[in-house]
């Protein structure tokens, strides 16, 4: 595959209103494209320090050094392959991608079959490799969720991560009896066994946890429960104390599958991509807004089968897009857009 600068905005991109009374669509600056041609991106997340931008796609995981628009170095590759979805199926590899530190990223993977899925955590360099790592490189291999008492079917599609200074977290897609997330603590900056830690699935009746993030003071967790793909509106805002794992509250949004939650370091308000699997026209990033216990989304920009999401330190926003590709095209049609500082 070959990733090349792309000046204009993916097909399907431009920003819309939403045609639903009281949805509003504020007016921001429209996204830049600063990578295109990518197979079906899914996770992204940026170097605090450093500014560099990981990204996970079906073929592997890849760096954006600031500055260099298009040119993405592959970091690791040698990942197989898995099927997503209901209707319409994906090709997935790696899917959800974070930093554990300074030195070290942390991948979910979704290449193999449930109960036999990792999370793969990698050594990184301050600059980009000169050739990539391997999938099974991994300094530490944490998993697999195996079929058992805990888990009816074993556990996999390890979506999204969030990273806090004692845990990090992980949304998992395999087991619909009960929707894990799963948790890994950190010693010395050592992660440690992957565990089950929330049955979300029995707490909200609603399947499959997809996007997660944490509060600034890290004592909520807050996780997007997608629902059925095939079923609209059924995506839940949820929230949970991480000392105790209790339900602090279940939140009904009106969209359709929540991918990705990340809270702005600037503002502090919290946004979500809707991948919107019914009616992707209907996708694109939110602003979500919660009073006591409601919350409303505000469409902020209509995105083609946005992925995942992620601040840099300054507020500018990162998201990854599946995008649809041209009638007879074999190029992938997958973007990373960037939106400037100002949410």
């Amino acid at each position: 595959m070959v990733f090349r600068s792309v000046s204009m905005l993916l097909a399907g991109v431009a920003l819309v209103a939403l045609a639903v009374p009281g949805w509003a669509e504020p007016k921001v600056a429209a996204p830049k494209t600063v990578a295109g041609d990518l197979d079906n991106p899914s996770g992204v997340a940026v170097h605090a320090g450093t500014g560099h931008v990981f990204l996970a796609a079906h073929t592997g995981v890849y760096r954006l050094a600031p500055g260099t628009p298009g040119k993405l170095t592959a970091e690791v590759t040698g990942f197989k392959t898995d099927l997503y979805g209901k209707g319409p199926k994906y090709n997935i590899g790696p899917l959800g991608v974070a930093l554990l530190g300074d030195k070290h990223l942390i991948v979910g993977d979704g290449s193999l079959v449930d109960g036999e899925e990792l999370v793969r955590v990698f050594k990184i360099a301050p600059t980009p490799p000169a050739q990539p790592a391997a999938a099974e490189s991994a300094e530490f291999l944490l998993g697999p969720i195996k079929a058992g008492a805990e888990s009816a079917k074993g556990e996999g599609n390890f979506y999204a991560i969030a990273v806090s200074s004692k845990a990090f977290y992980v949304t998992a897609n395999g087991d619909d009896t009960k929707g894990w997330v799963l948790k890994s603590d950190i010693t010395d900056g050592k992660p440690g066994e992957l565990k089950p830690f929330l049955p979300t699935k029995p707490a909200v009746s609603v399947d499959a946890p997809v996007g997660i993030t944490l509060s600034a003071d890290e004592k909520t967790l807050v996780v997007g429960q997608m629902g059925e793909v095939n079923v609209p509106g059924d995506s839940l805002l949820t929230m949970y104390e991480t000392a105790t794992g209790k339900l602090v509250k279940s939140l009904k949004t009106g969209l359709h599958d929540i991918a990705g939650l990340a809270y702005s370091p600037k503002t502090g308000k919290l946004y979500c991509v809707d991948f919107a699997w019914v009616d992707t026209k209907q996708g694109g990033l939110y602003e979500l807004t919660v009073t006591g216990d409601e919350v409303k989304a505000t469409k902020i920009a209509s995105l083609d089968k946005p992925t995942a999401l992620a601040f840099d330190k300054d507020g500018g926003l990162y998201v990854t897009v599946f995008g649809t590709a041209a009638a007879g095209s074999t190029t992938p049609s997958g973007a990373l857009l960037y939106f400037a500082a100002g949410l």
